[in-house]
């Protein structure tokens, strides 16, 4: 199976999701600044929301560059992925709307931790099918930041019962640690398309 319907619908998820997100930021009734200041607390949690699914769109596409082939247990563990994200509008609105109360914030940590662990997963399908010599494979080396993130979401969680600004602390750090551009896909792919030149270049020279 090909990889092309998996890319499109991902992508058109994605899409959705962004927009249901900005939909809830409602045009205030009046012209003064005073009757945007309601509205700071959703505008935050949608930045930070944007910011994650924007991660997880960057990081997919790159995922899925590498994929050859598509199987069942691919298709499935992308939905899960999906599932998740899905969520990410009703979280983002709760806290924004309760000025990240408690209870909100811990289920956006709930939902951005099940996010990273079906991202896992389908990472984990994707190396499993393709096998350990994949460009994925070899991409992903320890992958410090893909287990340190789920901790993190955890403490994070679980630090709610302290203070709800010690979580959204945790989830914008985690958030700024994956905007640093992760160029090992890249760097793998440039390396094999070296060699492949490289190879060429020897058996043109050698006939």
């Amino acid at each position: 199976m090909q990889k092309g319907r998996l890319e499109a619908f991902s992508d058109g998820v994605l899409a959705i999701i962004i927009t249901i997100m900005v939909l809830e930021i409602k045009v205030p009734h009046g012209v003064t600044l005073q009757v945007l200041q309601p509205l700071i607390p959703i505008v935050i949690s949608y930045i930070l929301s944007f910011i994650y699914v924007a991660i997880y769109w960057n990081n997919h596409h790159h995922m899925l560059f590498t994929v050859k082939h598509v199987t069942g247990g691919i298709l499935w563990a992308n939905l899960h992925l999906l599932f998740w994200l899905s969520l990410i509008p009703f979280v983002t609105g709760w806290i924004g709307e309760n000025h990240f109360a408690p209870v909100p914030m811990a289920f956006y940590g709930v939902v951005l931790f099940m996010a990273a662990l079906a991202y896992w997963i389908l990472q984990t399908r994707i190396i499993k099918n393709h096998g350990e010599e994949s460009i994925l494979a070899k991409a992903i080396g320890k992958d410090i930041k893909g287990k340190i993130s789920p901790v993190l979401y955890f403490i994070a969680i679980c630090s709610t019962y302290f203070g709800p600004w010690i979580a959204g602390s945790i989830y914008v750090l985690v958030a700024f640690m994956w905007l640093i551009p992760d160029k090992r896909i890249e760097v793998i792919l440039k390396h094999k398309a070296e060699d492949e030149s490289n190879s060429i270049s020897k058996k043109a020279i050698h006939t």
